[in-house]
């Protein structure tokens, strides 16, 4: 028996209350993985400590760790941090800062990392395609050689406002906004940087003491030609290349020690000075003359950077059947960046080379990232005068060599064979970061990703259903042997209507029942009834109500009826409050297809019958 509140086992419930409604939504859109689910049905006290341990990590894994699990992350700690030595370094140097910032940069964000951070694989550190976006953003206010105090307050204060925005939307769960950087565009992206950091390298491998500060292939090149004067003569260590970074960096240390490499024209690094990580408060700045361009940067490798290490983070954790939450990341990687900026450091994520190394190492959680901060604070303490002695050319052979991993050709191909659009997307990415600059590279990938996106908004899918049993029902393009339902048809909608598509959905619908209609009398369907399966419709706004009032009277004048299949919950209370319902009928709202079919065959047998006895008695 249906209650009053339904039909055809349809609930009529009068609709939820706009608070109802509005707290539904906000959760499911900033709370969509439940993260609070533990905290059911536990005492207060036991709340408050896992709640502790939910927002500080480091209280739920700490008391838990065992000793046997210290010695692969001591191994893996010690394995990051040979790494991060020359890496450090090295990409200092691409950002033209002193390289002694490099070393700062993996001393402290990593313990922050480790108190606050969530995935036990990633390793903290700086990367190349950051230093290179915040030095080019930079460099249009500030050259190094003009002002370095300036310059490299200049990268604090970028790092800082990354730091700021990434706290700020792991707090507010906006973790979705960085699915607007599609894979595509993060391959594309990562392949045209990792070209013309390749190509910034000529600058140390050549010997070049005058360059540009443009990214782009053009002026790289130019710079060269331009320049080719200055080359120094070929040092004789480029098959240290080949080799781990840090017995590049050990070996050339030695080489340029022993046999006075600057003399015979080979640059090094310069002096390093030993301590710790001074304070940099003094040095932010947020002077209007510069603050454009440090915000700029600021949100650029925010977002490239917490995209970066949240997706690197899962990869691996996925490999042990495990899942982080990319919210909390984002606060970990915020919080380090803003510790960062105030103790001497610029922006830093997790690198996928470091975070490899870590995995393959064997590291059990967090703590080899404790492990690699104290070794740096080992190098900090007494080795950093003695990797002063690094020849430049050995660091420019270290970058291209992590460089040239990120070109994924093999990916962009995978792209070509699956998704021609996506490789589209991917080759403007490449080809802009390449020839016209980064950020405008990412713009353009970025702008072409949310066209695409815009399209399947503005075109939603909608198929014709066939039978190919009783109770399966499916697109008949798919299935071209499935049966049709003499006297109906049976459309499916699968995405929310509202403004954008609803012009769309109303006209297609009116094809559909056109295209039904004009096939070859052998095949003709006279269509009595429309059935709408709205099991794939989530939304539905006020233009897509009034678009259905539009639908419903062009059908009435072809004598063709609506009918409902399955209206979701927010659908359905929206029919109801705009009178919708009312207007239709709700004996024209069904629960299955099924029901519906049975319902209105009995209809179109009654109508037939009745027919055939008006022409009996004519």
């Amino acid at each position: 028996m249906s209650s009053p509140k339904s039909l055809h086992g349809v609930n009529y419930a009068p609709p939820r209350s706009f608070k109802t409604v509005l707290k539904a939504n906000l959760k499911e859109t900033l709370f969509p993985d439940d993260p609070f689910y533990e905290f059911k049905n536990e005492k207060l006290s036991k709340r408050i400590l896992k709640g502790i341990q939910y927002f500080v990590p480091i209280c739920q894994w700490l008391p838990k760790y065992k000793f046997g699990l210290f010695m692969y992350d001591l191994l893996a700690g010690i394995t990051i941090a040979s790494l991060a030595i020359p890496q450090g370094i090295s990409y200092a140097k691409l950002a033209e800062l002193p390289p002694i910032i490099g070393l700062y940069s993996s001393f402290v964000p990593p313990l922050i990392y480790a108190i606050f951070g969530s995935s036990k694989h990633l390793a903290v550190g700086t990367v190349a395609t950051c230093s290179l976006i915040i030095a080019e953003a930079v460099q249009h206010k500030v050259k190094p050689e003009d002002n370095m105090e300036l310059y490299v307050g200049l990268f604090y204060t970028a790092a800082l406002i990354s730091g700021l925005l990434q706290t700020a939307l792991g707090v507010l769960r906006l973790g979705f906004l960085v699915d607007f950087l599609s894979h595509s565009t993060i391959t594309g992206f990562m392949g045209g940087t990792a070209l013309i950091i390749c190509l910034q390298q000529l600058k140390g491998m050549l010997g070049l003491k005058h360059f540009t500060s443009r990214t782009d292939v053009y002026h790289v090149l130019r710079a060269v030609i331009e320049n080719r004067k200055e080359r120094k003569k070929k040092p004789n260590l480029f098959w240290v290349s080949a080799i781990s970074p840090i017995l590049v960096v050990v070996v050339g240390c030695l080489f340029a020690y022993f046999f006075n490499a600057e003399k015979h024209g080979i640059a090094i690094v310069g002096k390093l000075n030993k301590g710790i990580n001074p304070s940099s408060i003094h040095l932010i700045n947020f002077s209007p003359e510069y603050l454009p361009a440090v915000v700029k940067a600021g949100i650029i490798t925010a977002m490239i950077a917490i995209a970066e290490g949240i997706a690197i983070g899962r990869s691996f954790a996925i490999m042990d059947n495990e899942q982080i939450d990319g919210n909390k990341e984002m606060v970990a990687i915020g919080l380090m960046n803003i510790v960062g900026s105030l103790t001497s450091c610029y922006l830093s994520t997790g690198p996928f080379s470091k975070t490899a190394v870590n995995y393959n190492a064997g590291c059990k959680s967090q703590m080899s990232n404790v492990v690699m901060s104290l070794c740096m604070l080992l190098t900090l303490l007494f080795l950093a005068p003695l990797f002063g002695y690094t020849p430049l050319v050995a660091l420019a052979a270290i970058i291209m060599s992590a460089m040239i991993g990120l070109m994924d050709y093999e990916k962009a191909v995978h792209l070509y064979k699956t998704d021609k659009f996506d490789f589209l997307i991917c080759m403007v990415a490449f080809f802009g970061v390449a020839f016209i600059s980064m950020d405008m590279g990412l713009i353009l990938s970025v702008g072409l990703a949310l066209i695409r996106a815009l399209l399947y908004v503005a075109r939603p899918p909608t198929c014709k259903l066939g039978t190919i049993t009783n109770t399966a029902f499916r697109d008949i393009e798919q299935y071209p042997g499935s049966n049709e339902t003499p006297g109906m048809l049976i459309l499916k909608l699968g995405s929310p209507i509202y403004f954008p598509n609803s012009n769309y959905v109303r006209e297609r619908i009116l094809r559909w029942v056109r295209d039904e209609q004009s096939l070859e009398n052998s095949q003709r369907n006279e269509i009595e009834y429309l059935l709408l399966d709205f099991g794939g419709v989530t939304s539905i706004d006020i233009t897509g109500v009034e678009t259905l009032k539009e639908l419903r009277r062009c059908l009435a004048a072809k004598s063709i009826k609506i009918i409902l299949i399955n209206p979701r919950l927010g659908v359905m209370e929206k029919l109801i409050a705009t009178k919708f319902i009312d207007l239709l009928g709700k004996e024209s709202v069904f629960l299955t297809i099924e029901e519906a079919i049975e319902n209105c065959s009995f209809s179109l047998n009654s109508s037939s019958q009745a027919k055939r006895d008006d022409l009996e008695i004519a």
